[in-house]
């Protein structure tokens, strides 16, 4: 059974950090391309950040670069998003996507085939 958990989530307090992860099982991670996507309250899914099947290549949002950083470890099957100097609009549920039989990542979330259940992340003082 091909499943993706999302962990890390929490409240954190303006400016501060967290580390997403997204563990694999039931496939082998390093076959997909990986994305990240969040969803706040009355908006649409937005995609965050993705990562190829290698790690060769990375696209992430313009409010997120600089901030948060996509990687990989494909040994422990699993993908982490670090996220920096968080603000209040960074407040969503965060989602892990697994995108197959391509050769990029994508940020539209069409292109993927299997979800994770979601993680809260909360930015508040």
């Amino acid at each position: 059974q091909v499943q993706l958990v999302e962990s890390g989530g929490g409240l954190v307090q303006p400016g501060g950090s967290l580390r997403l992860s997204c563990a694999a099982s039931g496939f082998a991670l390093d076959n997909y391309n990986i994305g990240w996507f969040r969803q706040a309250p009355g908006k649409e899914r937005e995609g965050v950040s993705c990562i190829s099947r290698r790690g060769g290549l990375i696209y992430s949002t313009d409010s997120v670069k600089g901030r948060f950083t996509i990687s990989r470890d494909n040994a422990k099957n699993t993908v982490y998003l670090h996220m920096n100097s968080l603000t209040p609009e960074d407040t969503a549920v965060y989602y892990c996507a697994a995108r197959p039989n391509a050769n990029f990542c994508s940020l539209d979330s069409k292109n993927y085939a299997y979800w994770g259940q979601g993680t809260q992340v909360t930015v508040s003082s």
